[in-house]
């Protein structure tokens, strides 16, 4: 199976996109939307992961406690005890971890340098080419290819 650093590095992505903690969660939900993503990092000024935002804190942290998402700070609805993985690590691990603890985003850290974010899709995307490459070759030894 890949390990973390080759599946984000197969991402078209221009680079790892983050928001800081002082900025409005409608800024947030606004870099998601243009982003296409669910999550993003929350880095402060020197560029340190400090928290990650998610639509699911959107929809538990400012629409059920009927909050504004132009006066709020990312910070008030981020989640601070950010499980993290790196980029050598298995997209099997990932997947434990995801399941484990019911994420949907993992960031990735290398020497304490966030250089990417896994999602949920990027694991099952992957888990599912890994096992039709797998099908392809069990067939291919039945016929004595």
């Amino acid at each position: 199976m890949k390990t973390v650093a080759q599946v984000i590095g197969a991402k078209q992505t221009q680079g790892i996109v983050m928001i800081a903690p002082e900025d409005s969660v409608f800024d947030a939900l606004k870099l998601m939307a243009e982003k296409n993503v669910g999550a993003l990092p929350v880095a402060d000024a020197s560029g340190r992961l400090v928290g990650i935002v998610s639509e699911r804190d959107y929809a538990r942290k400012i629409v059920l406690q009927g909050r504004s998402s132009f006066v709020t700070p990312v910070s008030a609805i981020m989640t601070s005890k950010v499980i993290t993985v790196e980029p050598r690590q298995s997209i099997r691990e990932c997947m434990e971890i995801m399941t484990e603890k019911h994420l949907r985003h993992l960031p990735v850290l290398d020497e304490g340098r966030t250089v990417g974010l896994l999602s949920i899709g990027d694991v099952v995307k992957e888990t599912m080419a890994e096992q039709d490459n797998l099908i392809q070759q069990l067939e291919q030894y039945i016929r004595g290819e």
